[in-house]
């Protein structure tokens, strides 16, 4: 794999199945979102338009979750074992902005 495409080099590098499994989660937020604009058009009742928006940010959540741990199973991994504690920094920060 060449240098370019680590981490290290702020570029990710991902197997196909994660990605495949990010963009399959996303398109299907995509479409909830899409979904939530049209109830709006629709004057469709706040309360059923204010559940769809509860479950798009857990969607949002799971997709986080899932990126959180591939970055840590493979990246952080990675820096971690070639001597480059300043990861830990950026983890932390990360961490810190997403359970604010």
């Amino acid at each position: 794999m060449k240098e370019s495409n680590t981490c290290h080099g702020k570029k990710a590098h991902h197997p196909d199945k994660t990605k495949e499994q990010l963009s399959n989660r996303l398109n299907r937020i995509e479409g909830q979102v899409r979904g939530i604009n049209k109830m709006i058009q629709d004057d469709v009742y706040c309360d059923d338009i204010l559940h769809q928006i509860l479950s798009v940010e857990a969607s949002l959540t799971g997709v986080k979750k899932m990126l959180l741990e591939a970055h840590m199973k493979s990246c952080i991994i990675e820096q971690i074992e070639k001597g480059d504690s300043v990861v830990i920094d950026e983890l932390m920060t990360t961490i810190g902005k997403m359970i604010k």
